[in-house]
């Protein structure tokens, strides 16, 4: 019987082991130890309270990520306003246009400094205007995962960029709450937070994942997109709490506390051991492989000493670990050879892939983000339609978990992308068919709720399982540049966000075009391997030689 527990909760470091030993077979005779394998042995099996608050430290960055991303919800709302005293001429009622009023016969409900739209009195300089700080974020993100994502895998390593990513983005947010008199100001400085953010997420789910055995890697997958939801949760809480206070108090109370979190990971986390042997840093390697294993010491020493060859580097003097891993992806002597976006590039089942999963994240990120961003289009209450559409992610991270260890891949990205389309369009044909003069008004605006909820629910899925089937994709020596460029994608598709919801507050360009595109690049999924149950890999070559391995066994199964 198959297995059906997902590739990333199982232990197949058999599977990989013969991969490794016929990719790379030892001169000596004997079997060399991958690096899967010594990592296995010495942090697999266990996951105690050690790990796991090592855990939430390095998955609490999504949460902070979670808030600048959504924050503009609240800080750049069109503010609800009323009639004065001053409307002699009784020109001025609940349905007129605020932009053919003169003045003074009308006044906001709160004061001017509670949104961006009321104090720099955009509610009439146009749809692009208004939706430009929230693009601008998105924009900042696009520009700052192409710049900042290979460093991961390069010159900087996971924990680094997490750190300096969390610095930029909350200093950031900081000088926006100081600093911002105008909107173009506040457009550069949104700019400037989405490129520090750009590498957040990407950052802490790989340095998570890497940190424990397979056996865990959904479990503390599951983690990040958690204290993602909770950040998402935290807002509508935030600023209720905050309401007729200036919209600088909830960039100011959402930012500074992301200033103390990068302190902290500085200091009491680890960086990636698969990373630091991948760019030759041996030592390191095993350094920090002693301070998280959850193996008695007098078996890891027997584990990695086992690694060592009895040879010296004649160059450094230093004793090698020999662990079966290309030398070619750590020690290439020039940019674009070390680039992992050129080593993706270079590889045509790569490049294919990855423009499969882009393709597929753009779509989804157009309704992850657009629907929260649209929430004011609807006739609801601001406060509990954010918060239902944050609570909204809990059950998507828990049926994450269920629907991955139970089904393929391919089929669950398929299904959820066509189901959120469905609904997304769903929403306009009831507002067509329902108009808002009729007796059932309320049950109408009740149906473009549930509708919004089931469509948001659905990518949200989508989006965690599209960010598994990613890692699965790929192996070790790219897996962060790839999973930057899905996520890249999905900022990508967030970025025509706030302008669709603008520019189609009421008709086909907001919803209509949110549907329509989700559902169409579900279809790229049938460029994709299915993944459920198969090795991870440490490089490119062993990955392209694992899949030749296991083409051949099929070719020549079916001509048996």
């Amino acid at each position: 019987m198959t297995d059906p527990a997902p590739l990333i909760l199982r232990s197949s470091s058999s599977s990989s082991s013969v991969v490794a030993a016929e990719a790379s077979p030892p001169s000596s005779g004997a079997r060399t130890s991958t690096l899967d394998d010594t990592i296995e042995r010495c942090i697999g099996d266990y996951f105690g309270w050690t790990q796991f608050l090592r855990a939430i430290l390095i998955s609490l960055a999504w949460a902070f990520d979670a808030q600048q991303t959504f924050i503009t919800v609240f800080t750049d709302v069109d503010p609800t306003w009323h009639c004065t005293r001053n409307n002699t001429t009784n020109i001025c009622s609940s349905s007129s246009q605020v932009c053919l009023l003169p003045d003074e016969a009308w006044s906001w409900d709160l004061p001017p400094y509670t949104s961006t739209i009321s104090e720099w009195s955009l509610q009439c300089a146009g749809s692009f205007l208004a939706g430009l700080p929230a693009s601008s974020f998105f924009a900042g993100s696009l520009a700052g995962g192409f710049v900042l994502a290979t460093l991961a895998d390069s010159s900087l390593g996971r924990k680094k960029l997490l750190v300096l990513s969390c610095l930029l983005m909350s200093i950031s947010g900081l000088l926006t709450a100081l600093v911002s008199t105008n909107v173009w100001i506040y457009t550069a400085l949104r700019f400037l937070c989405g490129f520090g953010r750009a590498s957040v997420g990407t950052c802490a789910l790989v340095l998570a994942t890497e940190m424990v055995g397979k056996r865990w890697r959904a479990h503390v997958g599951m983690i990040g997109f958690l204290f993602f939801t909770l950040g998402f949760l935290s807002l509508p809480l935030m600023a209720y709490l905050n309401r007729g206070s200036s919209w600088r108090v909830l960039y100011f109370w959402s930012c500074a506390p992301t200033v103390l979190y990068s302190i902290l990971v500085h200091f009491f986390a680890y960086e990636s051991p698969r990373w630091l042997y991948v760019r030759g840093r041996k030592q390191e390697f095993l350094s920090t492989l002693k301070r998280i294993a959850t193996v008695p010491t007098p078996q890891l020493l027997d584990i990695t000493s086992s690694c060592f060859s009895n040879n010296t580097n004649s160059s450094s003097g230093t004793t090698g670990c020999e662990l079966d891993i290309d030398d070619a992806t750590r020690n290439a002597a020039n940019f674009w050879n070390s680039s992992s976006y050129y080593a993706l590039w270079e590889k045509p089942w790569a490049f294919r892939r990855l423009a499969a999963v882009m393709a597929i994240g753009f779509g989804t990120g157009m309704v992850y983000y657009g629907m929260p961003l649209g929430l004011g289009n609807l006739s609801f209450n601001l406060y509990l339609s954010v918060t239902l559409n944050a609570l909204s992610e809990f059950p998507a991270a828990f049926m994450t978990f269920f629907l991955i260890a139970t089904l393929n891949r391919k089929g669950l990205v398929l299904g959820l992308s066509v189901a959120s389309g469905v609904c997304s369009c769903l929403i306009i044909v009831v507002e067509q068919v329902i108009n808002s003069n009729s007796y059932y008004y309320w049950w109408r605006n009740a149906l473009q709720m549930v509708l919004e909820l089931a469509s948001f629910f659905s990518a949200c899925t989508g989006f965690n399982v599209l960010m598994i089937f990613t890692l699965e994709l790929f192996p070790t020596s790219v897996r962060n540049s790839a999973l930057s460029m899905v996520r890249q994608a999905v900022v990508f598709g967030g970025l025509f966000s706030p302008l669709l919801v603008a520019a189609g507050r009421n008709g086909f360009l907001s919803y209509g075009v949110f549907g329509v595109t989700i559902a169409v690049s579900g279809l790229f999924v049938g460029c994709l391997p299915e993944t459920r149950g198969a090795a991870l890999c440490d490089t490119l070559d062993e990955q392209e030689h694992k899949e030749t391995l296991a083409f051949s066994a099929k070719i020549t199964h079916e001509c048996a």
